[in-house]
């Protein structure tokens, strides 16, 4: 009996000290819960539910008025035009950030002297704030004291009016994300090429890739697997979510030819307080980033290779 019981006594000492383990962990991260549910959970079911109602800032009352503002969407023409617009600039911006930031990353890699200083300097557009710089791109873009447009004259070609026509407005925006994203993928692709073993290029050597573009194909880009995955999340969300430079630049205009979702929401929820509206027009726009991440893992993570 006595065998049993100090047998006991031990298992009692071990369940009490998990339990004690468990109340720790559950106060540590109670403040992160808190914080998380009320920044984050509890205003996303907000918007939700107020996306079903009528609301506007000034009045006291309100309906409920079911998918009728997800209805009006369809036959809205600034959403649709919104969104398009989003689509357009996501479509130009994404790649070419992705692209410019791996080979930007590649070519720093390979750069013994100045590394340093060329990895500071193509991250200072991410680290500026772009409403301070709309200014100096204001000015690069001005149809008549621009140097853009004087380059273009050297070369006898019409400089057109970047921001302020119709066909050139969201390109000219374009630029400018993919200027303040390319930084910012160099460095992610920098600390994906410096986790690559240098032994790898050597087998892959003696293996038969003699040229660079066999190495890369060999060994860099499969071992940028993970690295790749999650620069094109974060490059397709941030230009999803592009509003400074529209709200600071143009304003949404020529004609809403740069009007984009986030700046048509804040339009609606905070010019013309039409918060109810304004919130279906956030469901929808966090449901696009739902489906976009859904898609790209579901589609991208099985090619990934993970070491």
């Amino acid at each position: 009996m006595a065998s049993f019981a100090s047998m006991a006594i031990p298992d009692h000492s071990a369940l009490a000290h998990r339990r004690s383990e468990a109340r720790i962990a559950w106060m540590l991260v109670l403040p992160a819960m808190i914080l998380l549910f009320l920044f984050v959970l509890l205003p996303v079911a907000a918007v939700v539910v107020l996306g079903f109602t009528d609301f506007e800032l000034g009045y006291g009352k309100f309906r409920f008025v079911g998918f009728e503002n997800y209805a009006h969407l369809i036959t809205d023409r600034t959403f649709r035009k919104s969104l398009w617009n989003t689509t357009v600039y996501t479509a130009i911006v994404a790649p070419v950030s992705i692209l410019l930031g791996l080979g930007i990353a590649m070519l720093i890699e390979s750069e013994t002297a100045a590394r340093s200083f060329f990895r500071t300097a193509y991250f200072l557009p991410v680290a500026s704030l772009i409403v301070a710089m709309a200014t100096v791109w204001q000015y690069m873009f001005h149809p008549t004291i621009g140097p853009l447009n004087a380059l273009l004259a050297l070369v006898g070609l019409p400089g057109p009016n970047w921001l302020g026509s119709s066909g050139t407005v969201l390109y000219s925006l374009s630029i400018i994300g993919v200027w303040q994203s390319a930084g910012f993928n160099m460095v992610l692709f920098l600390a994906g090429l410096t986790a690559i073993p240098r032994e790898l290029y050597a087998a892959a050597q003696v293996d038969g890739a003699k040229s660079s573009l066999d190495r890369f194909l060999l060994v860099t880009w499969p071992m940028l697997g993970p690295t790749t995955l999650f620069v094109i999340t974060i490059s397709i969300t941030n230009a999803v979510k592009v509003f400074e430079t529209v709200k600071t630049l143009t304003e949404g205009g020529p004609n809403k030819a740069s009007e984009v979702l986030l700046f048509t929401i804040y339009q609606e929820g905070f010019v013309y307080l039409r918060v109810g509206y304004a919130s279906a027009m956030t469901v929808v726009f966090l449901l696009i980033l739902v489906v976009l991440m859904f898609l790209q893992y579901r589609i991208l993570d099985r090619r990934v290779h993970y070491t």
